[in-house]
């Protein structure tokens, strides 16, 4: 790393308990495109390349420490026991860290900010040889944050605090971010000096910036031409209204890189699924988790893929699908439900109303409609009648199912597992499988039907069906 992007530790503010999100759920693990509120804030820092990475954790703390070790498993935590402020949680995490370098302080609620800014604030910070540089940002209604005061050269001053501030200061739109970086050095310097006269009795980080303009060094603000990156979470709706940037971001970088969507304001994307050029999303997608798009797929009207896998020419119409592989040129849908470990290989396809999981569907092979398929392993070339049931589970044990090459299974056929049916074989229409179909042959699974004659007419007297029978009989077609 060179030393304009140098950085020693970054320390990530989650400790507080977020009391506006009426949830039991710590804030900062609520979720938007894919990733917690920390786990996008996290990203952002991993591409910074730091030396160390600091949490401070609060509120919820076993949870946010168990999603740390699946996210981040080299951040280490810092417990802040009684909430008291920013300055206080800075204190903690700086109480053992070294006197010298560059330290980055943010907070773990601050899901739209980008490596891209980050890093520039950073070659500010380091070029300058100042003291501190805080990311600002100009807002229309800067109502919550805490305003910027610069002096007559540009330098930062201070910063007041919403709660804090004069009339005349609620006036000023450049509004502090609480993304910091800092001289640790001179950060370690100041930070015992804060005291806790405000309105919330708490240690702020923002009067180190005024406790360094006083033992004279400079602090420099820094504006993000892009003020949506600094938006917090504080609530539901400030979730959902960050939740709608971030989809409107995803949305258009993947159609700058070739990506249709007829309607991107319908189209959710996690921020950690992939998609190749010329693949076209229709209205009403959600694509979620570790799914990945081929090369001239089409997704939805109105489908769901989480943790899939898409080949390329493929298409999924208006179906909800988890954990499957749809291979080249396989066609899923409409109306199709996909369960974990759903394999369709290329130019297969699985309709209408089926359910299937932990099944593969051979190529060329197809399973149209109205059917369930589980545990089942289908050939090349095979065709599954409409109404077919693979019958896997006995109450207490799920079995396999295998389906040669080229078979054709008649409408409305049991394959009660464990069951084999051989290359080429066929199976009569409403029969229940009990026991192999040899390749080549017929099975045959269904008693001889008989017709009782008059049975409407003595058992359901003058009913419309006895009534119809009647006419029947009438007009000379027999009823018994």
């Amino acid at each position: 790393m060179n030393n304009v992007n140098r950085l020693d530790c970054v320390i990530v503010l989650a400790a507080g308990e977020g009391t506006r999100m009426k949830s039991s759920t710590p804030k900062v693990l609520h979720s938007i495109a894919g990733r917690t509120l920390l786990g996008h804030v996290l990203t952002a820092v991993h591409e910074l390349s730091p030396k160390e990475i600091r949490v401070v954790v609060g509120s919820g703390r076993e949870k946010v420490e168990e999603h740390l070790a699946s996210v981040s498993p080299k951040a280490i935590t810092v417990f802040q026991e009684h909430r008291g402020g920013t300055g206080h949680a800075a204190q903690l995490a700086l109480a053992d860290l070294g006197k010298t370098g560059t330290v980055l302080i943010l907070a773990g609620d601050t899901p739209l900010l980008s490596s891209s800014s980050l890093t520039q604030l950073i070659a500010a910070h380091n070029e300058g040889g100042v003291a501190a540089t805080v990311l600002t940002a100009e807002l229309p209604d800067p109502t919550g944050y805490g305003r910027i005061i610069r002096s007559d050269n540009g330098d930062l001053l201070r910063i007041v605090e919403d709660r804090d501030a004069s009339e005349t200061e609620l006036q000023i739109e450049e509004i502090n971010s609480g993304v910091y970086v800092f001289d640790l050095a001179k950060l370690q310097l100041s930070i015992g000096k804060l005291i806790n006269s405000n309105a919330q009795g708490e240690l702020y980080l923002t009067d180190v910036i005024e406790l360094l303009r006083k033992n004279g060094d400079r602090v420099l603000p820094v504006i993000t031409p892009d003020s949506v990156e600094i938006l917090g979470v504080n609530d539901r709706v400030q979730l959902a209204e960050c939740a709608a940037l971030m989809r409107d971001q995803i949305n258009d970088q993947l159609m700058r890189e070739g990506v249709t969507m007829i309607d991107p304001t319908t189209t959710w994307i996690d921020a950690t699924v992939k998609i190749a050029p010329d693949a076209l999303i229709y209205p009403g997608t959600a694509l979620s988790g570790s799914t990945t798009i081929g090369k001239g797929a089409v997704i939805g009207p109105r489908s769901t893929l989480i943790d899939c896998t898409v080949a390329e020419g493929a298409s999924v119409l208006e179906s909800y699908c988890t954990g499957a592989t749809v291979g080249p040129h396989a066609k899923v849908g409409p109306f199709t439900f996909l369960r974990a470990h759903s394999v369709l290989l290329s130019g297969s396809k699985v309709g209408a109303y089926v359910e299937m999981k932990n099944s593969t569907v051979g190529e060329g092979s197809k399973v149209p409609h109205l059917s369930y398929v589980g545990d089942a392993t289908i050939g090349e070339g095979t065709n599954i009648g409409a109404g077919t049931i693979f019958a896997n589970y006995d109450g207490e044990k799920k079995y396999p199912t295998q389906v040669g090459n080229h078979v054709r299974l008649g409408s409305n056929t049991v394959l009660v597992a464990p069951v084999s049916v051989g290359d080429g074989a066929y199976t009569a229409a409403s029969s229940t499988i009990t026991e192999d179909v040899p390749a080549g042959a017929i099975g045959v699974g269904r008693s001889k039907q008989r017709n009782v004659l008059g049975w409407v007419l003595r058992k359901r007297p003058g009913s419309k069906s006895a009534d119809a029978a009647q006419s029947s009989a009438e007009k000379g077609k027999p009823t018994s």
